[in-house]
């Protein structure tokens, strides 16, 4: 009942504020699991993929969005709950590889998860070093991947501000095909992880045109947490 009110209420309006351009739309597999991996430049990035994503989109968000206190705390709460989304501590291994249990749980039952294999917003909209959650996260659930590149979320929404900017710069959202990692079956566990990480980040660079840096982020929270 959520997800349809979303979808027929909420979606119209946040395109309307927002008015992403969409390419690629097509890639997008009507059903089945898909890991739904992008760089991350803005917090309203987790609002704006799902508008170019025509199929619920289940996320790790920080634990600290479901603590709140007061009115603006329940409802974000409940927002989150009804979503679907997963609480993860800050920094914590123990309970990040749990949220990422769920999302293979996710997964297998032919769901779509989002990551962001960066770990958490670009400080200065380059493109940071994958953490191998993401490349975990394939090896266990079998699921494709659907690389996104966004542009332009963080003059939206720039780190640090509380509220969006409504119809401000149109958002471009870039959608590739689905890439399969079976053939990464026969290597050793932990350079599987790293290089459908670094697969996966390379393809989202040449969709967002964005610098590599070739290091982590320093900032990088346990949104998306190094599995080995």
């Amino acid at each position: 009942m959520f997800y349809t009110f979303m979808t027929r209420v909420v979606r119209p309006i946040l395109w309307v504020l927002f008015r992403p351009r969409v390419i690629g739309g097509e890639n997008v597999p009507d059903y089945g699991p898909i890991i739904v991996a992008s760089n991350h430049l803005s917090f309203i990035d987790s609002f704006i993929i799902p508008l170019a994503i025509p199929r619920p989109v289940t996320y790790i968000a920080k634990a600290d969005y479901f603590a709140g206190s007061g009115l603006k705390g329940r409802f974000v709460r409940w927002f989150m709950t009804n979503l679907g989304h997963v609480p993860v501590k800050r920094g914590a291994q123990r309970a990040a590889m749990g949220a990422l249990e769920q999302a293979v749980e996710i997964l297998d039952n032919s769901g779509a998860f989002a990551v962001y294999p960066e770990g958490t917003r670009s400080p200065d909209g380059r493109l940071y070093r994958g953490r191998t959650g993401l490349g975990w996260l394939v090896l266990a659930s079998g699921a494709r991947v659907l690389p996104v590149g966004l542009e332009g979320t963080e003059k939206i929404q720039p780190i640090g501000a509380s509220l969006p900017r409504f119809f401000g710069p149109r958002p471009t959202v870039r959608i590739g095909p689905p890439m399969d990692f079976t053939h990464y079956g026969d290597l050793a566990p932990a350079k599987a992880r790293r290089a459908i990480t670094d697969e996966v980040v390379e393809t989202i660079q040449k969709l967002s045109g964005q610098e590599y840096t070739g290091v982590y982020n320093d900032r990088a929270d346990a949104s998306t947490p190094p599995a080995g």
